[in-house]
């Protein structure tokens, strides 16, 4: 599993687009008061359905795996020179 240098940071930005894409594909947005994880969750379910990325094996769907799984699904769209992706 690669690790990213600022993956926390990346992963609130995964949220913020991700929440961005479901609106735009129809979907109300998630509430104020939806924990990070359920988001996570959602997001991630919503994007293997789209094929937009690789679903994990069905022991890896935890947490933590699908949160790096977002992150990763963002760093492909971001440009190679972004600062987030810096070491």
């Amino acid at each position: 599993m690669k690790k990213f240098t600022h993956e926390s940071q990346l992963l609130k930005k995964a949220i913020t687009i991700g929440q961005a894409y479901a609106t735009a594909r129809g979907y109300s947005a998630l509430p104020a008061n939806v924990s990070e994880r359920d988001k996570v969750e959602a997001l991630y379910r919503l994007l293997v359905a789209d094929k937009r990325i690789t679903p994990l094996a069905e022991e890896k769907q935890n947490g933590p795996e699908m949160r790096h799984k977002l992150v990763i699904w963002l760093a492909k769209q971001l440009p190679d020179d972004h600062p987030l992706l810096k070491n």
